[in-house]
This record gives structure tokens, C-alpha cells and sequence, in this order.
């Protein structure tokens, strides 16, 4: 946190290019700027699942290419897999043209839904 609050994309240490295109699609209850984050199978092109990520997350999971999310109910940073052990490697990272999602390209190491699926869009189709 900056000294006046949640660190935004801008005052991040973020690339400053990559900090400017961000958008935030949401905002956490503390006030921090979240982005969606998708989570994709890079071999096989599978939504895998979609969370948020706060400037910290991002800055994480950039530098160390494992996928760190921020959850808005615990209102802290959690890397993919900690406690389970369904790591995701990230292989690349894409910004949406109107910077509010990162597209994460992973390589999972086990079930991404925290109900055991390999998806958490195993559930229900419905259509």
C-alpha cells in the first residue's frame, strides 16, 4: 500500500508505458484498481479461469512468471497454487485494447477451479 492508500497502476513501479494503458475494471473494498485476469491453457487454448489482479499481483506475477491474483473477500494476494499445489506457470501475458483484462497464457499444474475441476467453466453449460 502507498502511503495514502491502495497503490494504484500508476505509482506501482510498473512499467510506466504498461501503467498508463491499464484501466481498472473494478475496484476492491479497500479501494485498490483491479484488472480481470483470464487464465488460458497455453497448449491447449482453454479458458482455465478468470480472477482479479491489483498492481501488485501484475508486478508478481511478471517478475517471477507464476500467477499471483489479489482476492477481493480475503482483500490480499494469493499465488495461484500455494496451498493446493495447481501452480500456473505463465508462459506470456496479453493487455486488452481497452486495458482493463490481462490475458494470462499458463501451464497448469493441476486442477485450476478450487472445486477440483480442471476448468471452472466445467460446471454448467447452458447453451
Amino acid at each position: 500500500m502507498g502511503q495514502n492508500g491502495p497503490v494504484d497502476f500508476l505509482d506501482s513501479g510498473l512499467d510506466p508505458d504498461l501503467a498508463t494503458r491499464l484501466r481498472p475494471a473494478g475496484t476492491a473494498p479497500d479501494g485498490r484498481a483491479l484488472v480481470t485476469a483470464v487464465a488460458q491453457d497455453a497448449d491447449t487454448g482453454r479458458v482455465l479461469m478468470v480472477a482479479w489482479m491489483d498492481a501488485e499481483a501484475l508486478a508478481r506475477t511478471l517478475a517471477t512468471r507464476v500467477a499471483t491474483y489479489y482476492s477481493r473477500s480475503r482483500q490480499e494476494l494469493w499465488v495461484k497454487g500455494a496451498t493446493s499445489g495447481a501452480t500456473q506457470q505463465v508462459l506470456g501475458v496479453q493487455l486488452d485494447c481497452d486495458g482493463d483484462a490481462v490475458l494470462l497464457r499458463v501451464r497448469p499444474a493441476g486442477p485450476a477451479c478450487h472445486t477440483g475441476l480442471e476448468s471452472c467453466f466445467d460446471t454448467l453449460e447452458i447453451a
